[in-house]
């Protein structure tokens, strides 16, 4: 589904009450590329989304004209290798949860034209990461990790950020000549962008300065072969020990437990009073109560016996 300026991704037509979303597509290109220019179309439009995944996921600096970080193909953000016209897949927080599991990001695109079979593939992957933190560097969108075609390839080609969940593939790519497929060992096709009803057929190149960003989404998704990652979910746990001593929570402030100023559960006045104990509160050091736990069963209380509950809190 088309946005005009970023495409949606469905597993079903996304007007089926069964349809997940699953990533949204765009593109866009810095001010200072060469394909940035008033004859440009969506000229404006493509430089925004930029600026904007560069802002959120790379920050600023005072080493660029316009203070905004620019996309590289390395983990040193030393201003060089600059990525400046890039797509962007922006993965749903239903897939990735807390975030991707490093080293294990994969996204193949076909070598062929969009109308025809494939007949290879190339890979990018986020190969040299690890969980430990290896081939990883942090920025202000959080951690991430470089993109490489293959062992044989020093030059990333694009970046993923595991907990923003957004992946950054450069344009580059599929540029003719600019990356080899090394299993057909031959250049991605001059024509990224095919002819058919209402555009004309374009190269990389044409596709950036004269299509528009959504004409340029549907080619990058006919190109999409396979998107595969692990997600991560965090889980926090708190122990803790409420005691309940023998002198207390003997006594309930239900209206019930009362009748004509008398304790119902009592068959005699010289009876122990007794209460059950049903719900543990966890209070703040203002006396707010923040969480509630259930207990399996009530927990029969009286002034002949001491409790001690265990809560876990997970968060």
């Amino acid at each position: 589904f088309s946005h005009g300026m970023f495409q949606s991704v469905y597993d079903y037509p996304f007007l089926s009450s069964s349809a997940n979303h699953i990533f949204d597509i765009t593109l866009g290109y810095d001010e200072s590329s060469p394909f940035s220019g008033s004859t440009s179309v969506q000229n404006s439009k493509k430089i925004n989304m930029y600026n904007q995944f560069a802002q959120v996921l790379l920050g600023y600096t005072s080493s660029t004209g316009d203070g905004i970080r620019k996309f590289e193909n390395d983990l040193t953000l030393d201003g060089a290798g600059y990525m400046k016209e890039v797509f962007f897949v922006s993965l749903s927080r239903l897939l990735v949860k807390d975030q991707i599991k490093k080293g294990t990001f994969s996204i193949t695109f076909q070598t062929g034209s969009n109308f025809t079979k494939a007949s290879s593939h190339i890979t990018l992957s986020d190969r040299s990461a690890s969980v430990n933190g290896d081939g990883v560097a942090s920025t202000d969108g959080g951690e991430y990790g470089v993109l490489y075609a293959g062992p044989g390839y020093s030059n990333g080609l694009g970046a993923i950020f595991y907990q923003a969940g957004v992946a950054v593939i450069t344009a580059s790519v599929f540029a003719s000549g600019s990356v080899l497929d090394r299993g057909a060992a031959r250049p991605i096709p001059v024509d990224f962008n095919p002819a058919e009803p209402g555009y004309p057929r374009r190269s990389m190149t044409g596709s950036l300065t004269g299509s528009t960003i959504s004409s340029s989404c549907d080619a990058f998704r006919r190109r999409l072969v396979n998107l595969s990652f692990n997600n991560t979910t965090q889980i926090n746990s708190r122990i803790y020990f409420c005691r309940v001593p023998h002198n207390k929570f003997n006594y309930s402030s239900n209206p019930s437990y009362i009748s004509s100023s008398k304790i119902v559960v009592k068959n005699q006045s010289t009876d122990n009073p007794v209460s059950y104990i049903t719900t543990v509160g966890l209070y703040n050091d203002a006396n707010e109560l923040l969480a509630v736990a259930k207990l399996s069963e009530p927990l029969k209380k009286d002034p002949t016996n001491d409790i001690t509950l265990r809560v876990r809190l997970d968060y």
